[in-house]
Protein backbone atom coordinates (compact mmCIF):
# COMPACT_ATOMS: atom_id res chain seq x y z
CA UNK A 1 0.00 0.00 0.00
CA UNK A 2 1.61 3.24 -1.05
CA UNK A 3 1.54 5.79 1.70
CA UNK A 4 0.82 9.46 1.33
CA UNK A 5 3.08 11.79 3.35
CA UNK A 6 1.19 12.98 6.39
CA UNK A 7 1.64 14.07 9.97
CA UNK A 8 1.07 11.62 12.79
CA UNK A 9 -1.16 14.02 14.67
CA UNK A 10 -4.69 14.89 13.62
CA UNK A 11 -4.61 18.50 12.48
CA UNK A 12 -7.41 20.94 11.97
CA UNK A 13 -7.11 21.35 8.20
CA UNK A 14 -10.31 22.48 6.47
CA UNK A 15 -11.95 20.09 4.02
CA UNK A 16 -14.54 20.30 1.33
CA UNK A 17 -17.09 17.55 0.83
CA UNK A 18 -17.94 17.78 -2.85
CA UNK A 19 -20.70 15.19 -3.18
CA UNK A 20 -24.02 14.57 -1.44
CA UNK A 21 -24.47 11.57 0.85
CA UNK A 22 -27.07 9.88 -1.33
CA UNK A 23 -24.79 9.87 -4.36
CA UNK A 24 -21.86 8.68 -2.26
CA UNK A 25 -24.03 5.88 -0.94
CA UNK A 26 -24.93 4.84 -4.48
CA UNK A 27 -21.25 4.69 -5.40
CA UNK A 28 -20.44 2.37 -2.50
CA UNK A 29 -23.55 0.31 -3.14
CA UNK A 30 -22.25 -0.41 -6.64
CA UNK A 31 -18.73 -1.11 -5.40
CA UNK A 32 -20.11 -3.42 -2.70
CA UNK A 33 -22.23 -5.36 -5.16
CA UNK A 34 -19.11 -5.90 -7.26
CA UNK A 35 -16.93 -6.90 -4.28
CA UNK A 36 -18.87 -7.56 -1.04
CA UNK A 37 -15.83 -8.13 1.18
CA UNK A 38 -12.81 -6.17 -0.04
CA UNK A 39 -9.66 -6.39 2.04
CA UNK A 40 -5.96 -5.67 1.94
CA UNK A 41 -3.79 -7.49 -0.61
CA UNK A 42 -0.98 -7.73 1.91
CA UNK A 43 -0.36 -11.35 2.94
CA UNK A 44 -0.30 -11.89 6.70
CA UNK A 45 -1.15 -14.52 9.30
CA UNK A 46 -1.09 -12.48 12.50
CA UNK A 47 -1.67 -8.97 13.78
CA UNK A 48 2.07 -8.49 14.10
CA UNK A 49 2.73 -9.62 10.54
CA UNK A 50 0.19 -7.11 9.25
CA UNK A 51 1.77 -4.32 11.31
CA UNK A 52 5.21 -5.05 9.85
CA UNK A 53 3.79 -5.36 6.33
CA UNK A 54 2.01 -2.01 6.56
CA UNK A 55 5.15 -0.30 7.87
CA UNK A 56 7.04 -1.74 4.89
CA UNK A 57 4.30 -0.70 2.45
CA UNK A 58 4.93 3.04 2.86
CA UNK A 59 5.82 4.29 -0.64
CA UNK A 60 5.98 0.70 -1.87
CA UNK A 61 3.58 -1.69 -3.57
CA UNK A 62 1.81 -4.52 -1.78
CA UNK A 63 3.33 -6.91 -4.31
CA UNK A 64 6.88 -5.89 -3.40
CA UNK A 65 6.08 -6.14 0.31
CA UNK A 66 4.59 -9.61 -0.05
CA UNK A 67 7.67 -10.74 -1.97
CA UNK A 68 9.94 -9.61 0.88
CA UNK A 69 7.82 -10.80 3.80
CA UNK A 70 7.32 -14.25 2.31
CA UNK A 71 10.92 -15.12 3.20
CA UNK A 72 11.19 -12.84 6.24
CA UNK A 73 8.19 -14.27 8.06
CA UNK A 74 9.45 -17.81 7.52
CA UNK A 75 12.42 -17.06 9.77
CA UNK A 76 11.06 -14.27 11.98
CA UNK A 77 7.41 -13.38 12.52
CA UNK A 78 7.29 -12.24 16.15
CA UNK A 79 8.87 -9.20 17.84
CA UNK A 80 11.31 -11.44 19.74
CA UNK A 81 12.36 -13.30 16.61
CA UNK A 82 13.03 -10.11 14.66
CA UNK A 83 15.06 -8.68 17.54
CA UNK A 84 17.05 -11.92 17.64
CA UNK A 85 17.47 -11.79 13.84
CA UNK A 86 19.29 -8.48 14.14
CA UNK A 87 19.13 -5.39 12.00
CA UNK A 88 21.71 -6.55 9.43
CA UNK A 89 19.80 -9.71 8.56
CA UNK A 90 16.52 -7.81 8.68
CA UNK A 91 17.87 -5.38 6.09
CA UNK A 92 19.03 -8.29 3.96
CA UNK A 93 15.49 -9.67 3.87
CA UNK A 94 13.79 -6.38 2.99
CA UNK A 95 16.42 -4.75 0.77
CA UNK A 96 14.20 -5.04 -2.31
CA UNK A 97 11.81 -2.50 -0.76
CA UNK A 98 12.38 1.23 -1.02
CA UNK A 99 13.75 3.03 2.06
CA UNK A 100 14.64 -0.34 3.58
CA UNK A 101 17.39 1.06 5.82
CA UNK A 102 15.07 3.44 7.62
CA UNK A 103 12.24 0.91 7.69
CA UNK A 104 14.52 -1.72 9.25
CA UNK A 105 15.49 0.73 11.98
CA UNK A 106 11.83 1.56 12.69
CA UNK A 107 10.80 -2.09 12.72
CA UNK A 108 13.55 -2.99 15.17
CA UNK A 109 12.59 -0.14 17.51
CA UNK A 110 8.90 -1.05 17.20
CA UNK A 111 9.62 -4.68 18.10
CA UNK A 112 11.51 -3.61 21.22
CA UNK A 113 8.62 -1.37 22.31
CA UNK A 114 6.08 -4.14 21.70
CA UNK A 115 8.08 -6.55 23.85
CA UNK A 116 8.70 -4.04 26.64
CA UNK A 117 5.31 -2.28 26.83
CA UNK A 118 2.69 -4.52 25.23
CA UNK A 119 3.72 -8.11 25.99
CA UNK A 120 4.60 -8.52 22.29
CA UNK A 121 1.02 -7.74 21.26
CA UNK A 122 -0.11 -5.10 18.77
CA UNK A 123 -1.89 -2.33 20.74
CA UNK A 124 -5.47 -1.53 19.84
CA UNK A 125 -5.51 2.18 20.71
CA UNK A 126 -4.68 4.85 18.13
CA UNK A 127 -2.33 6.82 20.39
CA UNK A 128 -0.36 3.70 21.29
CA UNK A 129 -0.09 2.66 17.64
CA UNK A 130 1.07 6.10 16.51
CA UNK A 131 3.80 6.10 19.15
CA UNK A 132 5.45 3.16 17.37
CA UNK A 133 8.32 4.15 15.04
CA UNK A 134 7.23 4.00 11.40
CA UNK A 135 3.53 4.14 12.27
CA UNK A 136 1.59 7.22 11.20
CA UNK A 137 -2.11 7.91 11.03
CA UNK A 138 -2.64 5.89 7.84
CA UNK A 139 -0.86 2.82 9.19
CA UNK A 140 -2.73 3.08 12.49
CA UNK A 141 -6.03 3.25 10.61
CA UNK A 142 -5.18 0.14 8.61
CA UNK A 143 -4.52 -1.78 11.83
CA UNK A 144 -7.58 -0.39 13.60
CA UNK A 145 -9.77 -1.33 10.63
CA UNK A 146 -8.36 -4.65 9.47
CA UNK A 147 -7.35 -6.11 12.83
CA UNK A 148 -9.69 -4.51 15.34
CA UNK A 149 -12.78 -3.94 13.20
CA UNK A 150 -13.01 -0.17 13.55
CA UNK A 151 -14.86 1.87 10.91
CA UNK A 152 -11.98 4.19 10.09
CA UNK A 153 -10.49 5.23 6.77
CA UNK A 154 -6.83 4.86 5.86
CA UNK A 155 -5.93 7.42 3.22
CA UNK A 156 -3.15 6.15 0.98
CA UNK A 157 -2.20 7.51 -2.44
CA UNK A 158 -5.07 5.65 -4.16
CA UNK A 159 -7.74 6.82 -1.71
CA UNK A 160 -6.40 10.37 -1.93
CA UNK A 161 -6.38 10.43 -5.74
CA UNK A 162 -9.71 8.69 -6.31
CA UNK A 163 -11.57 10.76 -3.72
CA UNK A 164 -10.37 14.02 -5.23
CA UNK A 165 -10.85 12.88 -8.82
CA UNK A 166 -14.40 11.51 -8.65
CA UNK A 167 -15.61 14.18 -6.23
CA UNK A 168 -16.20 12.12 -3.09
CA UNK A 169 -14.05 14.44 -0.99
CA UNK A 170 -11.76 17.31 -1.90
CA UNK A 171 -8.59 18.29 -0.08
CA UNK A 172 -4.90 19.04 -0.33
CA UNK A 173 -3.94 16.81 2.59
CA UNK A 174 -4.79 13.22 3.55
CA UNK A 175 -6.49 14.40 6.72
CA UNK A 176 -8.81 16.60 4.62
CA UNK A 177 -9.83 13.55 2.61
CA UNK A 178 -10.27 11.39 5.70
CA UNK A 179 -12.56 13.96 7.33
CA UNK A 180 -14.54 14.44 4.13
CA UNK A 181 -15.05 10.71 3.59
CA UNK A 182 -16.01 10.08 7.20
CA UNK A 183 -18.68 12.75 6.84
CA UNK A 184 -20.15 11.74 3.50
CA UNK A 185 -20.00 7.92 3.40
CA UNK A 186 -23.12 6.25 4.86
CA UNK A 187 -22.34 4.25 7.99
CA UNK A 188 -23.33 0.94 6.40
CA UNK A 189 -20.46 1.29 3.90
CA UNK A 190 -17.87 2.93 6.13
CA UNK A 191 -16.05 -0.18 7.36
CA UNK A 192 -15.02 -1.34 3.87
CA UNK A 193 -14.83 2.10 2.26
CA UNK A 194 -11.08 2.59 2.04
CA UNK A 195 -10.55 -0.94 0.72
CA UNK A 196 -13.07 -0.24 -2.05
CA UNK A 197 -11.31 2.99 -2.96
CA UNK A 198 -7.87 1.36 -2.92
CA UNK A 199 -8.99 -1.42 -5.26
CA UNK A 200 -10.80 1.04 -7.52
CA UNK A 201 -7.71 3.23 -7.70
CA UNK A 202 -5.34 0.34 -8.20
CA UNK A 203 -7.20 -1.41 -11.01
CA UNK A 204 -9.66 1.02 -12.61
CA UNK A 205 -9.20 4.67 -11.65
CA UNK A 206 -5.44 4.46 -12.15
CA UNK A 207 -3.21 7.51 -11.95
CA UNK A 208 -2.30 8.40 -15.52
CA UNK A 209 -4.94 6.87 -17.75
CA UNK A 210 -8.03 5.85 -15.78
CA UNK A 211 -10.02 3.05 -17.36
CA UNK A 212 -13.28 5.00 -17.52
CA UNK A 213 -14.73 2.72 -20.21
CA UNK A 214 -14.84 -0.20 -17.75
CA UNK A 215 -15.65 1.80 -14.62
CA UNK A 216 -18.76 0.60 -12.77
CA UNK A 217 -19.35 4.03 -11.23
CA UNK A 218 -18.70 6.07 -14.38
CA UNK A 219 -22.18 7.63 -14.40
CA UNK A 220 -21.75 8.87 -10.83
CA UNK A 221 -18.21 10.17 -11.25
CA UNK A 222 -17.88 13.96 -11.12
CA UNK A 223 -14.46 14.18 -12.78
CA UNK A 224 -14.38 16.73 -15.59
CA UNK A 225 -11.82 14.59 -17.41
CA UNK A 226 -13.66 11.27 -17.38
CA UNK A 227 -14.34 9.40 -20.60
CA UNK A 228 -18.03 8.60 -20.83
Amino acid sequence: MKDHPQDKKLDKSPFLSAMNKIKAGNIFKILTESDPKPTTELVFNSNFELLISVILSAQATDKSVNHATKSLFQIANTPEQIIHLGISKLKENIKTIGLFNNKAKNIMLTCKILVKKYNSQVPHERDSLEELPGVGRKTANVILNTVFGKSVIAVDTHVFRVSNRIGLAKGAKPIDIEKGLMKIIPEEFLFNAHHHLIMHGRYTCIARKPLCYQCKINKLCESKEKIK
